[in-house]
């Protein structure tokens, strides 16, 4: 892979929505900002029909944006501490969010609560939630500061599994685009697979440094880690490295970590982000 292009997300209150456009010199240009939350934003998705973005912030509050207007539709109030993860379900009907209040909230697209996880739940921070595609297995992914994977059941919200095996606090899963597995990582600097459908540990690879975030390739059996200053891609099926993508030190004298990952619809380019504020935009090469 190479480094196409990066630019600026101010560290501020904001959502930036950015126009892609592969100019030379200029890969994307701000193109609207979201303004609303009062403390900053934890994590941002974007639903599969591209028409809403959903922004979860330490003011513990959620928000859904239109994208067209940049208004906020619905604001959801309930957490008691700050949101650190929010996703869409795969038919964007539904919408998960954990928190530092260790609760797991189900809400609809009104901004109504219809259910809080509590029993069961995480023990300490909830840092990470996300749904499953597969809907033969409905489920959320969550994971916490408790070193704890959970299964739930997205019919009744109950408990399914807890996946053991970290050693330290947690940052991230994410699941496959088939539901079939579930990747997650944090302080220990590994990344542990799970397989959903039987509910078992498949086996763990070594990120070396601390994972803040995981995302499977949308097109490739790809797994792909943000481990502190470096991107890590792996081929599942011969769990070797594919890749390993590291900053130039010598435009960036200061130390940097990446946050945040996330792969174009298409799996051709790569958005990485990092503590500098740049997101960096990486493109597969004919390999």
């Amino acid at each position: 892979m190479r480094l196409y292009k990066h630019f600026v997300c101010p560290p501020d209150k904001t959502v930036i929505v950015w126009n892609l456009c592969r100019e030379e010199g200029n890969y994307g240009t701000a193109k609207k900002a979201l303004r609303g939350h009062n403390h900053f934003v934890s994590d941002v998705v974007v639903s599969s029909d591209g028409m809403f973005a959903l922004s979860g912030s330490w003011d513990a509050t959620l928000r859904l944006w239109d994208l067209q207007t940049g208004i906020t539709t619905r604001r959801f109030v309930g957490h008691t501490k700050d949101v650190m993860s929010v996703a869409f379900s795969a038919d964007n009907r539904q919408i998960v969010s954990g928190s530092r209040d260790h609760s797991i909230k189900l809400w609809n697209t009104l901004g109504v609560c219809k259910y809080t996880i509590q029993d069961d739940c995480h023990t300490d921070w909830c840092s990470c939630v996300r749904f499953s595609p597969n809907t033969q297995n409905p489920v959320i992914v969550s994971c916490g500061w408790d070193k704890l994977v959970k299964v739930w059941n997205l019919t009744n919200c109950r408990l399914k599994t807890n996946h053991f095996g970290h050693t330290s606090f947690l940052n991230c899963v994410t699941v496959s685009p088939d539901g079939s597995l579930c990747a997650s990582g944090g302080k220990d600097g590994n990344a542990m697979l799970w397989d959903l459908n039987e509910a078992k540990h498949l086996y763990t690879l070594n990120g070396g440094d601390v994972i803040n975030s995981l995302v499977f390739s949308p097109n490739r059996y790809w797994l792909c880690a943000a481990t502190g200053p470096t991107v890590k891609i792996w081929d599942l099926e011969s769990k070797a490295l594919v890749d390993e993508l590291n900053v130039d030190r010598l435009s960036t004298p200061a130390a940097v970590e990446c946050v945040s990952l996330s792969w174009s619809n298409d799996g051709q380019t790569l958005f990485a982000g990092y503590t500098d504020g740049l997101i960096r935009v990486y493109d597969i090469e004919t390999m």
